[in-house]
């Protein structure tokens, strides 16, 4: 949903407003069938894989398992006694192949109930289909590039395949069992809840009731299969490598003493960092020098030619240096203007000139201070690039000094190492054979025993169906909004108030019938519910100035096609019902229309008076209707200077000496500045904004731009809209008109 703001005059940023629950009941009723489609999707998804699956019966018992441990100190010890792996391990066993495999093999579950895991396979198409299968995979298989493998494991791999035998009926059912078996703990207890799902609710108790067992087996199997290793062959093999790592360890000390070693890892650590650092350095320093020496002679090659060294990138880029050019070229420019009006001794001339030799200087020192610049660093770098120099020659010479006698210290350090991890070793095998005989018992006791189910635990319908309603409804509450939030049109005049504080004068209702123009309705029709819009639209205008109502009104969008033109000319008509004298300026001197609308001849207008070609009287009087009005004429190519004249602002004061109101069709305000030209000679601007095109984006930097310069905007008429057979707010849900 986009995000409510409004533009209050004379801030820079907008403000936020706060959203109310009714906003977001707005949205979901005008969204309501995107609403209840994607409810009745997701429940019927819901509702249909809930009575199609097949129900399941959920088998559990609760069986306390804890570690035993011993009656030794060590034992006893709390350390000794937490082990947060202990569970975890246990449920890995409980759905391990091993007690999976127990299982069938003891409820006969490959032979005797075979058919209660494993459907039987049918003959005919579905075996073709299988076998069709098999095939398409082995093909695909064959298509794909053949990975490089090393020699000696494909022969391990070939041997392995050929003694290797093929996945039987049991290890099937096994995988089965693991599939549907679940293990929970039960909170701040040692016991836990194991549980196993079957479409048969008597076979789910019997396998339930053999892994418990099979599990316990496992376990007592575990224990009597592990063998403790020798103490007393160890115990020799642990003196003789003490005794070996004590002669290394001795050997490497003397060795060390005798080439004062001590600090030899940290040398060699430090000096290849320093050498990479060092090579490091004087590469960028070279490279830097290099492009200093071609710069500082490529600038006394020039000597004092400053027009030809502005030319250099140096120079060429300095923002200083170009806020200088494009200051001394807008005085230049100031000066070429100028001498059209005034002589050379004029005091405005004169002025202008210094200006120019004052930013002259500037630029001369600026030059002079980016040369000084450009010589030091030069002579800068010359001086890094010999001192890294003579630092690479002496690291590398260090280097090969230390490594020299670090190599013979490697060797016997390695021995040293390699005597140490096999003393550990064994050292480590001794301690543990010794101290876990009696800490790997574990107690199991059976709690619960599982009882036969008597209803399916899968699916739970009610909770299903329940999810489904949930997940539907807000479900499609969410796709509402995020329809909502893509739809950035402008919709209504509430909106527009809510989002930017800004008066909607009125809304113009979109013409049903296919044959009818609004050009020409408010002349057939001026009692239809089309002019009763205008009329609103009048009285708003009229009242919404506070000391007198606005005589000269400038009228513009903020893009093309948004219907500004027809709201000029249908409003002036509205206002000259009252025995007004209206006119109309068409401004729009890059897409005139207004002279089409009514028929008149464009072949001189408000571009011939402003540019000084014509001194004809302008105004003309439409035929059969009380506005007169004032052409754009031909196109010109400036237009923007041409109401920036003052023969513009003169024109509107003649023109309001003679009118009572002086209506003005301008461009958009996004595309040209020509309304942003004319808006300080007018009492006010009215904007026309078109529902369902107008964007709240394109509106919003219109307003910003009117704001920035001040300009007094009246208030926005709504156009083309279509009227919902449900009303909300005072001025309604609407679809947008077709056609200019």
């Amino acid at each position: 949903m986009n995000n409510t703001f409004s533009i209050q005059p004379g801030s820079e940023e907008p403000q936020e407003q706060e959203i109310h629950l009714r906003d977001y009941l707005s949205i979901i009723t005008k969204r309501k069938t995107t609403v209840i489609t994607f409810f009745i999707i997701v429940f019927l998804i819901v509702l249909i894989k809930t009575y199609t699956t097949t129900p399941l019966y959920t088998a559990s018992s609760q069986v306390l398992i804890e570690r035993n441990f011993g009656d030794s100190a060590l034992d006893s010890s709390p350390y000794a006694r937490w082990d947060p792996d202990f569970l975890a391990t246990q449920f890995e066993l409980i759905k391990s192949p091993n007690v999976t495999r127990r299982v069938v093999s003891t409820l006969k579950l490959d032979t005797k109930y075979k058919h209660y895991f494993l459907k039987e396979k049918k003959e005919g198409l579905f075996s073709f289909i299988s076998t069709a299968k098999t095939g398409l995979k082995d093909f695909i298989k064959g298509l794909l590039p053949a990975q490089e493998t090393d020699p000696e494991s494909l022969a391990s791999d070939n041997n392995l395949l050929v003694s290797a035998e093929p996945v039987t009926d049991a290890d099937r059912i096994a995988s089965m069992i693991r599939a549907n078996l679940s293990i929970k703990p039960v909170t701040n207890t040692k016991t836990v809840v194991i549980s196993f799902s079957h479409k048969n609710p008597a076979m789910a108790k019997l396998v339930m009731d053999s892994i418990v067992k099979a599990y316990t087996d496992e376990i007592l199997e575990i224990k009597l299969a592990s063998s403790s290793y020798s103490l007393q062959w160890m115990t020799s093999k642990a003196d003789e490598e003490r005794k070996r790592l004590e002669k290394s360890e001795l050997a490497l000390q003397q060795y060390m003493r005798d080439n004062d070693l001590v600090t030899v890892e940290n040398k060699l650590a430090v000096y290849p960092q320093r050498l990479s650092e060092f090579s490091s350095q004087l590469s960028k320093a070279q490279g830097t020098l290099k492009e200093l020496e071609a710069l500082h002679n490529q600038i006394q090659k020039l000597g004092n030619d400053y027009k030809n060294i502005e030319t250099i990138s140096v120079f060429a880029k300095n923002p200083v240096l170009q806020s200088l050019r494009e200051k001394i070229f807008a005085v230049e420019q100031k000066i070429k203007d100028l001498s059209k009006k005034y002589g050379y001794k004029h005091p405005v001339m004169i002025n202008a000139k210094a200006e120019r030799d004052l930013l002259l200087k500037e630029k001369d020192f600026e030059i002079n201070r980016i040369i000084d610049a450009t010589r030091n660093a030069y002579e800068l770098a010359e001086s890094k690039v010999a001192s890294l120099k003579q630092l690479l020659a002496s690291t590398k010479q260090e280097i090969l000094n230390i490594n020299e006698r670090f190599t013979q210290y490697s060797i016997m350090k390695r021995e040293v190492d390699m005597n140490r991890v096999l003393y550990d070793a064994l050292t480590s095998s001794i301690n543990k054979a010794g101290v876990t005989k009696q800490s790997q018992d574990v107690k199991i006791w059976v709690v619960r025993e599982a009882q036969l189910p008597t209803a399916p635990s899968k699916p739970n319908k009610k909770r299903n169906l329940a999810l489904g309603v949930i997940l539907g409804l807000f479900g499609g509450i969410g796709v509402a909004f995020f329809i909502e939030y893509l739809d950035n049109n402008v919709k209504d005049g509430k909106d527009i108030e809510q989002r930017f504080d800004i008066t909607v004068l009125g809304t113009v209702e979109e013409l049903k019938a296919p044959d009818e123009s609004i050009e020409t309705h408010l002349v057939k029709h001026p009692l239809s519910p089309l002019a009763e819009n205008y009329r609103l639209i009048r009285s708003g205008l009229l009242l919404s100035s506070p000391d007198h109502p606005p005589r000269s009104i400038l009228v513009t969008s903020m893009s093309p096609k948004e219907g500004k033109t027809v709201t000029t000319c249908n409003l002036a008509r509205i206002l000259a019902k009252n025995n007004k004298n209206v006119l109309i300026i068409d401004c729009d001197m890059r897409r005139p229309r207004t002279h089409n609308l009514f028929k008149i001849p464009n072949s001189t207008g408000l571009s011939n008076y402003l540019s000084g070609n014509t001194d004809r009287d302008l105004i003309k009087t439409i035929p059969n209707e009380p506005i007169s009005l004032i052409t754009s004429g031909p196109i010109p190519p400036n237009p923007a200077e041409l109401l920036q004249s003052d023969r513009m602002k003169t024109l509107m004061r003649e023109m309001l000496k003679k009118f009572d109101f002086v209506l003005l069709d301008s461009p958009p305000l996004l595309r040209v500045t020509d309304s942003l030209s004319i808006s300080t000679i007018v009492d006010g601007i009215l904007l026309v904004a078109r529902s369902r095109q107008t964007t709240y984006d394109s509106l919003e930097s219109g307003l910003r731009k009117l704001h920035d310069i001040h300009a007094p905007v009246l208030g926005i008429v709504l156009n083309r809209l279509v009227k919902s057979r449900k009303q909300s707010g005072y001025y309604g849900y609407y679809e947008y008109y077709n056609k200019e």
